[in-house]
């Protein structure tokens, strides 16, 4: 039973991130709306995808620390320093690589600090350090706190403010950072330093479900626990809307518990269809090769979309598909799908073999 709940997870990490490379890559100028982003409040099916790993990723870290009893040793203490570590500099490698292949690589002035890899990795640390510091009872209230805290940080900031001159997530991360170093196709940086409070407190929320599945007395009652999870966390998301509107660039608390709330129901269903209905293994193996090597083929995609960027192949390959398919949305989002059956083919090699790179 073990090894079939961990294959259910698996699964849903391999959509969220098959997913996630899809929405990150359309081909053209004119991409569908509901493939895009939202601007500023609001949620696309887009803005799902993202906050789906972090709460996988809570999920993981339980299952991971569980095996040694939630105990710190030097091995482990090591193990997350590295983790940690190689994530961040990861994130920056990213950051950078774009500036070196657009003939910018020394500018180290206009060098992003923030990213997706550098949240999950400050994400993990801080959960990681709590799951071994403190008993687990604790995490419902420093939940409540850290979004409760953030909240007031957005209410008397003006967190939801569409200007960075008066929005205090923006006017914090360019007092320490610099204006050059952070993002600027919005109002704030998406990953900024203060919207990580909220974040943490997300992957919380996937750790503590991870231990209400572990406190299950079999696969009827953890595939219950997670719908009921998810069912009042997404009530509790829907009506902290009214007073602070969902909203993925700062990460607002209505859309930690909205997000988590849909992924623990997610979690909740592929637990009933894989576990206990017994779906076929054969169909799964598209997920199962993303959901493998998440954060390998997901680091890939980023440097092949940048690489594809600067070369002009992006532009080249949709220029192919546009004189095919006349619409742009269409052939915007075939490129997209292409782009991201590449990297299935990419990872296929690594699952058939059971190779799995850990980053």
């Amino acid at each position: 039973m073990e090894k079939q709940r961990l294959i259910s997870l698996d699964v849903l990490r391999g959509l969220t991130v098959a997913l996630m490379i899809t929405v990150n890559n359309g081909g053209g100028k004119m991409i569908y709306s509901t493939l895009e982003h939202s601007k500023w409040n609001g949620m696309t099916p887009c803005d799902l995808v993202f906050p789906f790993f972090l709460f996988i990723m809570g999920i993981s870290t339980f299952l991971s620390f569980k095996k040694s009893n939630f105990t710190w040793s030097k091995t482990t203490a090591r193990k997350i320093a590295k983790r940690t570590i190689m994530m961040f500099a990861i994130g920056l490698l990213i950051n950078w690589f774009g500036l070196l292949l657009s003939g910018k690589g020394l500018d180290f002035a206009h060098l992003r600090v923030w990213g997706v890899m550098q949240r999950i990795a400050l994400c993990y640390l801080a959960v990681s350090i709590f799951a071994l510091s403190f008993k687990h009872k604790y995490i419902p209230i420093t939940i409540v706190v850290l979004l409760a805290g953030y909240a007031a940080i957005l209410v008397f900031g003006n967190g939801y403010a569409y200007d960075s001159h008066l929005n205090i997530l923006s006017k914090v991360d360019t007092s320490i950072f610099g204006y050059d170093h952070l993002y600027h196709k919005s109002p704030v940086d998406p990953e900024g330093l203060l919207s990580t409070i909220s974040a943490i407190a997300h992957t919380m929320i996937g750790f503590y479900c991870g231990k209400l599945m572990a406190s299950a007395k079999d696969t009827e009652d953890k595939v219950m626990k997670f719908l009921i999870a998810g069912g009042i966390l997404v009530i509790i998301g829907y009506l902290v809307s009214f007073g602070l509107p969902l909203n993925k660039r700062i990460w607002s608390p209505s859309y930690v518990c909205m997000t988590c709330g849909l992924a623990a129901i997610c979690q909740g269903l592929l637990m009933y269809y894989i576990d206990i209905k017994g779906v076929a293994k054969e169909k799964l193996n598209m997920a199962l090769i993303f959901g493998t090597n998440p954060l390998f083929l997901y680091v890939v995609s980023e440097l092949v979309s940048i690489i594809f960027g600067a070369t002009g192949l992006k532009l080249g390959i949709y220029n192919g598909i546009n004189t095919v398919v006349i619409n742009p949305y269409v052939a915007s989002l075939v490129y997209a799908i292409l782009f991201m059956l590449l990297h299935a083919l990419m990872g296929y090699p690594l699952w058939k073999k059971h190779i799995f790179i850990k980053l």
